[in-house]
């Protein structure tokens, strides 16, 4: 398996796509067909997240581990700083390198949802800037290390000048690519990609793409993660929220067109959440890709 930093020094453009590992043993054998499924469509490149506070961080590896031996597409395995000691992450570290994983995602995390106030430790990485300096340090250039940006900045940060500079640290402390939360209107993130080159920022910065697939549930989750709704999303999404075959339609249409402006004026490529859902990301993969 090749790393992901030479993959993207190679290509002018990666299309990839992103699962979270399943809580139940079903949800596990839907994920591995979906992946047979999209596997079909050779991506560049698969992610694979963690559960919130670093759970499932086992199955984590076991599904990128499964996507490189059997699949034969490089996997990038997410490693969160939250939930996990120092001592740990280096457990973690050698298991993933003994598995032959050679890119890692270097995140945060999310706090547990019953203790949403929950603070490192003196054992504990504070920052994913700290979790990427350690791998570069434990591991040399082992490690594609891939790390987290946002274009709207993020929610926690109080100005996007400053997420900026945060993003910076993390290149600066050893990573190689970006790939971005989702958004919907594409001037914020060529805005954000203006933001971070005047900072001397030169990696790639790859965007994140999420299918509107129920008006709902993306509302509400943007609400969570930060991430605005422009008004053209309302318009198009709010008169259709009771006809899931229209949203789903317009979805597609929607992120068509999104994905096209985005590669047309100069991203190095896609980077899809699909909900572990085959649909409606092939369809918009096979537009979009060509």
């Amino acid at each position: 398996m090749k790393k992901l930093s030479d993959i993207l020094n190679q290509r002018q453009k990666t299309y990839s796509f992103e699962f979270f590992p399943p809580k139940t043993e079903a949800g596990y054998q839907n994920l591995l067909a979906t992946i047979e499924k999209l596997a079909t469509l050779k991506p560049d490149f698969m992610s694979v997240t963690c559960g919130a506070f670093g759970g499932n961080r086992e199955r984590t590896a076991e599904i990128v581990e499964h996507i490189q031996n059997k699949h034969r597409i490089l996997g990038v395995q997410h490693v969160t700083c939250i939930g996990n000691t120092r001592e740990e992450i280096k457990e973690i570290l050698d298991k993933t390198k003994s598995r032959g994983i050679l890119n890692v995602l270097a995140l945060r995390g999310d706090p547990p949802q019953d203790n949403p106030n929950w603070q490192p430790g003196k054992n504990n990485f504070r920052y994913s800037y700290e979790l990427c300096e350690f791998i570069r340090s434990a591991y040399g250039d082992y490690f594609s290390i891939g790390v987290a940006g946002f274009p709207e900045g993020h929610v926690l940060c109080p100005d996007k000048e400053q997420d900026a500079r945060y993003l910076k640290m993390k290149i600066d402390a050893g990573a190689d690519y970006v790939i971005s939360q989702l958004f919907f209107e594409n001037k914020d993130y060529f805005k954000y990609v203006e933001r971070l080159r005047k900072l001397g920022v030169r990696n790639p910065i790859i965007p994140g793409i999420i299918p509107i697939t129920d008006y709902q549930n993306i509302v509400n989750f943007c609400k969570k993660c930060g991430a605005s709704i422009p008004k053209k999303v309302h318009d198009i999404f709010a008169p259709i929220a009771g006809d899931p075959q229209k949203t789903i339609s317009e979805g597609i249409k929607f992120a068509v067109n999104q994905c096209r402006e985005l590669l047309k004026n100069g991203a190095p490529g896609l980077h899809f959440y699909t909900l572990n859902k085959v649909q409606p990301v092939d369809t918009i993969f096979r537009e979009v890709r060509g």
